[in-house]
């Protein structure tokens, strides 16, 4: 772990604490957390010096990231971080708060409604950056009538509006008319939320296997620790390729020189971590036994967060269904090709 995550690891540690998670989740003011994390300056990570940030391209904020999902963090940070970068980059203006992004469904409904749906920390966030009608906009949420996804402790949420709101933004430096367009490597506000889940579910899933190697080490029976047994090795082994196969999949999700991830890298690195983020939380369960899921016990923070963010900002079989399309888009070239060109790093 480099310094500045060192950093915001302590951060979090301290303020961020699992009682703070259980009480924001139950609906408990998040001002004083948000408060240190501005304070901290960590929220411009991503936004030039000149603008007074500290100018760090994606890659280099990972680390960082990853703390965030480790941590269970009950705010949008990861998505806040991004977002604010990418406005800079397009040249739009960064309002203060929170920032939750939308996903994939989002539009308008049968009758006339902007919906989003499913967006992660819709409930805590001031904004939604999202796609409408070819747009870009940035959406108050003080203006939405916001409806909570009914899982417990959950901070996803469907939120709607009636028009346009008056407080709403346009999130581009470009003349309305071209207000569609995309940013470096063809990204959009759902690249940029599904690369924030992708890094949010790799630090989570690191957490539950961390936690889950103790469990079984401490763990007696038959007058021996559990993780003395094959079948529980077996799981153990699963589990922990599971959890690396993710971390692989959100860096590369996140491998940019500047604030936008390459879509084809998104849809890829979403696509394989919210796939194993099942695997993940099913197997830290069934080794846990029954304390696994109680209150109690910070095991379920982490899973209930894994099942939340594989939901939201597309699921596998959506950014599957987009990764094919573009190989298909791509020409004459195979998978193996695509994959070659496209995706490799350097």
């Amino acid at each position: 772990m480099d310094m500045l995550a060192e950093s915001f690891e302590r951060l979090v540690r301290d303020r961020a604490t699992p009682t703070v998670v259980r009480a924001i989740e139950a609906g408990e003011t998040h001002v004083e957390l948000l408060g240190e994390i501005e304070a901290s300056g960590f929220l411009d990570l991503l936004v030039p010096e000149s603008a007074g940030g500290a100018g760090l391209p994606l890659n280099e904020a990972f680390s960082v990231f990853l703390v965030a999902g480790s941590h269970a963090l009950p705010l949008p940070f990861v998505q806040t971080v991004m977002a604010r970068g990418w406005l800079h980059e397009q040249g739009a203006d960064v309002p203060q708060g929170l920032i939750a992004i939308g996903g994939p469904e989002a539009g308008k409904d049968a009758d006339g409604r902007l919906t989003l749906r499913n967006v992660a920390f819709g409930r805590v966030a001031a904004w939604v950056l999202a796609e409408i009608d070819d747009r870009f906009l940035l959406l108050p949420t003080v203006e939405a009538d916001i409806q909570a996804d009914g899982s417990h402790g959950s901070l996803s949420a469907d939120l709607s509006w009636g028009a346009t709101p008056d407080g709403s933004k346009l999130a581009t430096g470009e003349c309305p008319s071209d207000a569609g367009h995309a940013g470096a490597s063809g990204c959009k506000p759902t690249h940029l939320g599904a690369a924030a889940l992708a890094v949010l579910m790799a630090g989570a899933a690191k957490r539950a296997l961390d936690m889950t190697l103790s469990h079984v080490a401490e763990r007696q029976q038959f007058g021996r620790p559990i993780s003395q047994f094959q079948a529980v090795q077996n799981q153990i082994s699963v589990m922990a390729e599971r959890v690396w196969a993710m971390r692989m999949a959100a860096r590369l999700a996140m491998l940019s020189s500047g604030c936008s991830p390459d879509a084809a890298r998104v849809a890829l690195g979403k696509a394989r971590c919210s796939v194993a983020a099942a695997e993940v939380a099913d197997i830290a369960h069934a080794l846990h036994g029954a304390i696994g899921i109680t209150e109690e016990f910070d095991l379920q923070l982490h899973t209930r967060r894994l099942r939340e963010w594989r939901r939201a900002g597309g699921t596998e079989a959506w950014w599957a269904r987009r990764l094919g399309l573009a190989v298909i888009e791509s020409g004459d070239k195979t998978a193996l090709d695509f994959i070659l060109d496209t995706l490799r790093v350097g």
